[in-house]
């Protein structure tokens, strides 16, 4: 999925605990073009780290945020609207700053090693990402 992705792309990555949503967030920059030599971590304790790609990739963990006040401080609409692809774990949380047209993940664990996926395209660009990431799908 993440070749398909932009400069300006959000992906909302939605999960609890545990599913995924950190490894998801790897894959994604290995398809924007940040180099295997970089580890992708989760930026739990500093909200966003930021990799070197095709594009720009900001990795946000959004688990300890307490309020909007660090991410509104952090100018996260620059983020959103910026020159790399933005990928959200914990998006749910701020649902109502994410912007219309992006990219949602619902990421649910069935147990042991199984996970289910929806992908949600909002918006014409991200309808045509999902169709296309369809024909990898079995």
């Amino acid at each position: 999925m993440g070749k398909y992705l932009m400069a300006g792309d959000v992906v909302a990555l939605i999960g609890d605990l545990g599913t995924g949503k950190t490894q998801l967030a790897k894959g994604l920059a290995r398809g924007v073009g940040v180099p295997e030599e970089y580890c992708i971590t989760s930026p739990t304790y500093t909200i966003v780290n930021e990799y070197q790609g095709r594009v720009p990739l900001y990795h946000f963990d959004l688990y300890r945020l307490e309020d909007n006040s660090d991410l509104e401080n952090l100018g996260y609409e620059e983020y959103f609207e910026g020159r790399g692809v933005t990928v959200i774990e914990w998006a749910e949380k701020i649902t109502h700053l994410l912007p219309e047209n992006r990219m949602e993940v619902r990421i649910g664990h069935l147990g042991n090693d199984v996970r289910e996926f929806e992908i949600i395209g909002f918006g014409d660009h991200y309808g045509r990402i999902v169709d296309e990431v369809a024909h990898f799908l079995p």
